[in-house]
This record gives structure tokens, C-alpha cells and sequence, in this order.
């Protein structure tokens, strides 16, 4: 069934046409601050290291460029703390306008940045300063736009429609890549020089896309329910490390396979296809691209299915694959052929992170209860999202400095995350269908 057809039977308490509206004004404004988050993902594995860290040996650049990435997954609970609990305090819609303002600055900043060779180490910290503002601005804003959406839907189709927020992860990723692949068409002296800086520059104009679309959005039923009642929580991020710390954790477990995922076939495997296996940068970004182009269909699906066989199911399913394929994808991508190389990066990123990155969206909000939902979901999000993202790329560069350029023990790390996870889920109440608190 059509994603139109979905929302067309959906009898949501916000009405078929507004929730529509809510529907897709979320996945476009989610879509451009994803684009922001993911430009410097790409610029990591391919400018960074050479531009802002050129001075120290190759693989040592290539870790200390992973490591001001990280920053920005690092920064993320921060935005959360904040912006969660002003969430809960004020409303959501607030809160979505201010964090695509914090994002779209620092990402058109970054491309503003002089160089290490022009500015020497002030380079490198002024870098790491406007990716903390990426991170705080991310951390704030997934929370908020899966809210506006998850807390209008109606129970038989909260995962799916749940999850539609998060096709904004790809369109954004498409963005981002689509963007640098025509600039690094480039020789490579201009794209060293002022190509790379094209993605972040045009973030300027997308905060005006992004502005005025969350500016038309309402404030969700449920947040307006709890105001009038006056229950509206005073601490929030109090009361769920008081009275809920069980949620808490579990939504913290659930990130970890498929974030660490995520980061090894979506960014690390960048730098190691065109580093260690001396393959061009075109054939790696194909297959991101690719993979990506598949999660626009494929994250409705996983979400459809969650409302039918439960959350549980097809998280168990993904932790199931993410233990299965971690030896061999690496001995996949090894064999230096474009066209393997490519589908293996697909299958990674649609088994290993979409099917958990989609219907999380809805699983985490559905762990807490209404005035609580903001900063719970949000925290649980991004601390996952930090433990396990943004030290994953730093690890794995590291793990194979240590092992003299083995991928055995980043296969054995993502078995491990996966194992994380799946407990995670064994101790996840099944939410599908059910009433939200």
C-alpha cells in the first residue's frame, strides 16, 4: 500500500489531512538537519584528514579526524538534556525551530573554516567547537520531530507512520552524498582547495526550507493534554533517572548494534575502501548512495511490519544479522570488486541499521510516558547513539592500527554491540498496537 494511502486511512485524533501535513512536514525538516549532520561524515573519511590534520602520519590522521566526528555524536545527549527538557517543560514545536537554527549555523561555518595549513592548530579546534554545535543542535531535534509525529498517530499505525520520520535519514544522506559526488568529480587540487566547502555553504539556504515548514507545524494533542491538566513535568531528566531508570537503559541498549553498524558500513568503510584498499572514491560512495536510496522504501516496510509482527520481532531479527555478518562483510569488501563492494555496503546498512533505525523511532517513544517522552526517548537515543556511534569510526581506526590492519576485531566489536542490543530487547516490553501512556 502506498505511503498516501496509509495516511489517508489513518483516523489520527489530528485528522487525515493535518496528519499528513505533520507527516511530511517532519521528514522534510528532519531530512535537512540530517543532510547537515551527514556532510560531515562524508568529509571526514575524504578532506578532513588530509586538510585539517596533515601534519602527523596517515593513519594517525585518519583516527584524529574519526575523533572529531565522534565529537559530534558526543555533543549529541547534550542537545537532548537540553532540549528534552524544555521539550517537555514548553512543547515540542519550540523546540524543533530553535535546534534547526544551532545545526544549519554550524554546518555553514564549517565551510567557512580556514585551513590547517593557513591557521596552523586553530584549525582543527575551531572544527571541533562547530561540530559540538551540530551535535547539540541533532541531539535536540530527533526527539521533537518523532514526537509530532509518533503522539498523533493512532496505535495500529504508530510504527509505521513512526517511522517515517525517519526517512529523513536517507533523503538528507542522499543530499550529502549526491552533493559531494558531483564535487569530487573535481580535479583534485580544487576539490582540496574549495570544492569540499560547496555542501556546507549551501546548508545556509536549507534552514530557511527548514524554518518555515516547522514553524507551520501545531503542538502535539498529547503535550497540549498534559499542560491543561497542569502535569507537566518540573525535571524531567530527574525524574526518569529517579523513577525510570529501566526504560532509560533499555533505550540506550537498543541503539547500540545498529548505530555501530551504521558507522562502520556508512563511514569508516569510506576511509578503509579508499585508504586500505586503494579503491576510488566514486565506487564507495555508489554504494552508500545506493543503500540509502533503499532505505526510502525500506524503513516504511520495516515499520509496517513492526505494527504486524511487533517491535521485538524485527529488532531480533537485526541483531540476528548483525552477529551473522560481521566476518563477511569485511572479507566481502576484500575482494576489491566494485560491484561486491557495493552490495555489501547495501546489505550492511539496510539489514544492520535501517530495519532498528526505523522502528526505533516509534519504540523508543512508545518506553515513556507523555510528559516524560521528550527528554526519555531523546537521552536514550543519544547516548546510545554516542557510546556506540561516535566512538565506533575512532575504534575501528584504531583496532586496526593495533592489529597491524586486521578487520578481525571490529567484526568481533560489532558482535559485541550486537549482543548489547539484543539483551536490550529481551528486556524491552513488546509496545506494538498498544495505547501510549
Amino acid at each position: 500500500m502506498a505511503v498516501t494511502d496509509q495516511l489517508a486511512l489513518s483516523p489520527a485524533s489530528a485528522g487525515t489531512a493535518s496528519l499528513r501535513r505533520i507527516v511530511w512536514s517532519s521528514v522534510i525538516g528532519t531530512a535537512v538537519e540530517w543532510y547537515d549532520f551527514l556532510i560531515y561524515a562524508v568529509a571526514t573519511a575524504l578532506v578532513f584528514n588530509k586538510l585539517f590534520f596533515p601534519a602527523i602520519d596517515p593513519a594517525l590522521a585518519t583516527i584524529a579526524a574519526f575523533g572529531t566526528y565522534a565529537v559530534g555524536f558526543l555533543a549529541r545527549p547534550l542537545g537532548a538534556a537540553i532540549f528534552g527538557h524544555y521539550g517537555d517543560k514548553l512543547g515540542r514545536k519550540a523546540m524543533l525551530a530553535t535546534t534547526i537554527i544551532i545545526m544549519g549555523l554550524g554546518t555553514f561555518l564549517i565551510g567557512c573554516l580556514p585551513t590547517y595549513e593557513q591557521i596552523g592548530i586553530a584549525a582543527p579546534i575551531l572544527l571541533v567547537l562547530l561540530r559540538l554545535f551540530q551535535g547539540i543542535g541533532l541531539g535536540g531535534e530527533w526527539g521533537g520531530a518523532v514526537l509530532m509525529v509518533v503522539e498523533n498517530a493512532p496505535s495500529q499505525k504508530r510504527g509505521f507512520l513512526g517511522t517515517l520520520v525517519q526517512v529523513g535519514n536517507p533523503v538528507g544522506n542522499l543530499c550529502a552524498l549526491g552533493i559531494f559526488a558531483l564535487v569530487s568529480q573535481l580535479p583534485e587540487s580544487d576539490f582540496l582547495s574549495w570544492g569540499w566547502r560547496i555542501p556546507f555553504l549551501l546548508s545556509i539556504l536549507l534552514i530557511g526550507v527548514g524554518l518555515f515548514i516547522r514553524l507551520r507545524l501545531e503542538e502535539t494533542p498529547a503535550f497540549r493534554q498534559i499542560k491543561a491538566k497542569q502535569e507537566v513535568a518540573s525535571m524531567p531528566i530527574v525524574e526518569i533517572f529517579t523513577h525510570h531508570r529501566r526504560a532509560f537503559f533499555t533505550a540506550v541498549g537498543l541503539k547500540i548494534a545498529e548505530i555501530s553498524y551504521a558507522s562502520i558500513a556508512g563511514v569508516f568503510v569510506i576511509s578503509y575502501a579508499t585508504q586500505t584498499l586503494g579503491m576510488s572514491r566514486s565506487t564507495i560512495l555508489n554504494g552508500v548512495m545506493l543503500s540509502s536510496f533503499i532505505a526510502l522504501f525500506s524503513i516504511p516496510l520495516f515499520g509496517w511490519l513492526s505494527d504486524k509482527w511487533g517491535r521485538k520481532t524485527l529488532f531480533y531479527l537485526s541483531c540476528l544479522f548483525c552477529m551473522g555478518f560481521a566476518f563477511p562483510m569485511f572479507a566481502l569488501l576484500n575482494t576489491k570488486d566494485p560491484v561486491i563492494v557495493a552490495a555489501t555496503v547495501v546489505v550492511a546498512i539496510s539489514f544492520g541499521q535501517m530495519v532498528m533505525f526505523g522502528v526505533g523511532a516509534p519504540f523508543y517513544s512508545e518506553l515513556f510516558s507523555a510528559r516524560l517522552r521528550y527528554s526519555g526517548a531523546s537521552l536514550g537515543f543519544q547516548i546510545g547513539a554516542a557510546i556506540s556511534g561516535g566512538l565506533t569510526p575512532f575504534i575501528a581506526a584504531s583496532l586496526m592500527v593495533w592489529s597491524g590492519g586486521a578487520t578481525w576485531p571490529i567484526s568481533i566489536y560489532l558482535i559485541g554491540c550486537a549482543l548489547i542490543t539484543t539483551f536490550a530487547t529481551f528486556m524491552a516490553p513488546e509496545t506494538a498496537r498498544k495505547e501510549m501512556a
